[in-house]
């Protein structure tokens, strides 16, 4: 494939500088983000509005720009000469076109080179059930959800379906037989998707992400019934993720969403990426995992308790997002500032750097 000069440029600067994401903005030179920081490329000339336009159309196939144009923003996947991929989202401000692109590695990590904690190896090996990646927006949840699943194509026999919008991570068989697709390109939506899995006979089911009752209601049954799903949701905690899954069903059916979730969860992961002291990026995280107690909090809707269940559950994996950090702060990984700064209880998480 051909690339103009300028999107080649951008791309390449992109990979050599090691950045996380590409911003293409009128009146702004391009805007890389490096280590959780925007870095602007400022002896690089200011993007026109024919230039942002240009390279957004370069990226678009003529179906896509028919879509941007009458919808005025489009997500899609693209990969720059099998060496990168990148998530796009291509959308107008101010009547001008801009590009926002996250770089996806054609690696997929280990946990242990996410140095995520090592619980997450035994959270996906039951054959079924329900495990939730949570966090705020670009904390890292894809490219978890990749190594999980990743780990199972490597480790088991199965039939895993995805369902992405765009496709990620793109993955190749081992012992386990991946499908992936993608919203609005191989099929009209995920809720349309997770239904037709149930007659394309899936050992595990991974759901981009869980936007209406449709979808999470599909995916507790589908755990409910034999198959490992796991799927990523925005919420800031593992209580809180409980929280939005019950809070999106109407009161009369609330009862029983807690009835099924708590049967069919195996736990919670709530992550963020903090900066790290000696450069780049380290996740932290809330893990929750379903023992009876935590069942019988979500089934009773006193998921307040849950917090004290995280703390006193150390032995089987459980940790709290402040004390994960502490951890990382006595280890000289993160700075006491940058922990605060993401810590929902600043002054909890001192007070277990004095302890």
């Amino acid at each position: 494939m051909n690339y103009s000069p300028i999107l080649k440029d951008l791309l390449e600067t992109c990979l050599v500088q090691k950045a996380s994401d590409l911003h293409v903005s009128v009146g702004h030179p391009p805007v890389l983000r490096i280590g959780g920081r925007l870095v602007p490329l400022v002896r690089r000339k200011n993007f026109t509005a024919e230039d942002s336009k240009g390279i957004a159309f370069e990226l678009l196939a003529p179906s896509q720009q028919e879509r941007f144009m009458k919808e005025k923003e489009v997500d899609l996947s693209y990969n720059y000469e099998d060496r990168a991929r990148f998530r796009i989202n291509i959308f107008f401000q101010r009547g001008y076109v801009s590009c926002a692109m996250r770089f996806i590695p054609n690696n997929i990590s280990t946990i242990e080179d996410l140095s995520l904690p090592p619980v997450l190896h035994e959270l996906i090996r039951p054959s079924q059930g329900f495990i939730l990646i949570t966090g705020p927006s670009s904390q890292g949840k894809s490219t978890s959800m990749a190594a999980l699943i990743d780990e199972i194509n490597h480790t088991k026999a199965m039939h895993i379906i995805t369902i992405e919008d765009p496709i990620e991570y793109v993955f190749e068989d081992d012992r386990s037989i991946i499908d992936q697709r993608e919203v609005s390109k191989d099929t009209p939506s995920f809720s349309a998707a997770l239904k037709a899995t149930f007659r394309q006979d899936p050992d595990v089911i991974m759901v981009g992400e869980m936007r209406d009752p449709e979808t999470i209601s599909t995916a507790i049954t589908a755990a409910e019934t034999g198959h490992l799903v796991l799927a990523t949701l925005h919420t800031n905690s593992a209580s809180q993720t409980i929280h939005r899954i019950v809070d999106s069903f109407p009161g009369v059916q609330q009862a029983q969403i807690r009835s099924q979730l708590s049967g069919s969860l195996l736990g919670i992961v709530s992550q963020r990426l903090i900066p790290r002291i000696k450069g780049g990026l380290i996740p932290v995280c809330e893990i929750l995992i379903n023992t009876p107690a935590t069942a019988n909090l979500i089934r009773e809707g006193k998921v307040h308790e849950i917090p004290m269940v995280i703390e006193t559950s150390a032995e089987i994996g459980m940790i709290s997002l402040n004390r994960y950090m502490a951890n990382l702060i006595r280890a000289k990984e993160i700075s006491l500032d940058a922990a605060q700064s993401y810590s929902q209880n600043p002054g909890e998480l001192r007070n277990l750097i004095r302890r």
